[in-house]
């Protein structure tokens, strides 16, 4: 016993009256593994129903984030406790470094309370269509100060959250699980406009990931310069990947046009040339 006193008595450093013992740094390391045991319990009964919809697993993410940061931020407290340091002893004798470096990290700090805005207010999750700056990504993770998605070209974009609360950002799954997309297409005049319709909605209805024949509509948009102008809407859950989607729509189109004698007309353009000299265009 006296033993086993004397190795967790052991002062490891020892500057004035603070000290490090060997006990302060098993408790340490004692601390880390819980907290680490205690999330992966708290992580597992969260996430024990399977069978999640995509916005219950983001909002679950979502919570799991929130549980984590107050356990790890205890945890810390704990630690720093444990080991002799005295947090506001801490905070007041840094205050002028604090100071300096809050001045340098502004934008860091703004991602960060960004991060608790998104994780708190749930209106972005794990797992929603986002379409920012013009490029469609997938979110994966949202962190404290980044958050990490993928693009439809299987690349991960770190995102600042800042990026996220303060730009204009469309949300495609926010408010339904399939969203409404849209292909234009144009045939040469003369057309038949009532077969040209019939087709355009077989050709949507043909494609194996649209089955909502109600919700198929086509629109006779325009008389363009070149072209009667149609618009095809129909709906789709494959949001992420919808330009693929749209392209097999597409080639469904095509064959039918074919097959029908539709055409789809080059754009022309009528140029008329006048000129006063007649004797140069007689030489």
């Amino acid at each position: 016993m006296d033993t086993i006193n004397s190795i967790i008595d052991f002062e490891f450093l020892k500057i004035g009256k603070y000290s490090l013992t060997m006990g302060s740094i098993l408790f340490v390391v004692f601390t880390i593994i819980f907290t680490n045991l205690i999330l992966w319990i708290v992580k597992r009964i969260i996430f024990r129903n399977k069978k999640l919809t995509r916005f219950e697993d983001g909002n679950l993410h979502s919570l799991f984030q929130i549980i984590k940061y107050v356990i790890w931020i205890l945890a810390i407290l704990l630690i720093l406790d444990t080991i002799g340091l005295k947090l506001n002893v801490v905070l007041a004798g840094s205050a002028a470094l604090l100071v300096g470096i809050g001045l340098g990290l502004q934008n860091t700090f703004n991602d960060f309370i960004s991060g608790i805005i998104l994780l708190f207010e749930g209106s972005i999750k794990v797992g929603d269509i986002l379409e920012i700056d013009n490029d469609i990504v997938k979110i994966q993770k949202i962190g404290m100060r980044t958050s990490e998605a993928m693009n439809r070209d299987d690349i991960v974009t770190i995102l600042p959250n800042s990026l996220i609360t303060t730009n204009k950002v469309i949300n495609w799954s926010h408010q339904s699980k399939k969203t409404r997309f849209r292909i234009n297409v144009g045939v040469a005049y003369g057309s038949n406009v009532e077969l040209v319709i019939e087709l355009l909605k077989k050709s949507a209805l043909e494609h194996p990931q649209i089955k909502d024949e109600a919700s198929i509509q086509v629109r006779f948009v325009n008389f363009g310069n070149s072209s009667l102008d149609f618009e095809l809407l129909f709906y789709s859950k494959n949001i992420f990947r919808i330009e693929n989607v749209k392209s097999e729509i597409r080639i469904i189109i095509n064959r039918k046009f074919i097959e029908n004698n539709i055409t789809i007309p080059f754009p022309q353009i009528d140029l008329h040339l006048k000129s006063n000299n007649t004797e140069l265009l007689t030489k």
